[in-house]
């Protein structure tokens, strides 16, 4: 394979995916709409519990508020627990589904 050949974030991304669904690591956590929680405030939450940027935190945000529910984390079961839990703490609906 050539080393010099950059890989999109997308391309990254797919290939974190294929490599978590081959190890069994495929969990995710999953945010459902509520109505009490403001965009504000579960913006900040994305931004600072999935460490995801202002803009990802944002789509995520409404396409929780538009579709029902978004998956907001993936990874293994033990790295997606404590965000999970966080965001419970901070009022937030989510679960962790495989």
């Amino acid at each position: 394979m050539n080393d010099n050949i950059k890989m999109s974030k997308w391309e990254e991304r797919e290939q974190e995916i294929a490599i978590q669904e081959l190890t069994g690591n495929h969990y995710k956590v999953i945010v459902y709409n509520d109505d009490h929680n403001t965009f504000d405030w579960v913006i900040q939450c994305f931004m600072e519990i999935c460490k995801h940027n202002t803009t990802q935190a944002e789509q995520l945000s409404y396409l929780i508020h538009f579709k029902g529910k978004a998956t907001v984390k993936t990874g293994t079961k033990k790295e997606l627990k404590p965000i999970k839990d966080a965001l419970t703490d901070r009022g937030l609906s989510a679960v962790i589904e495989s």
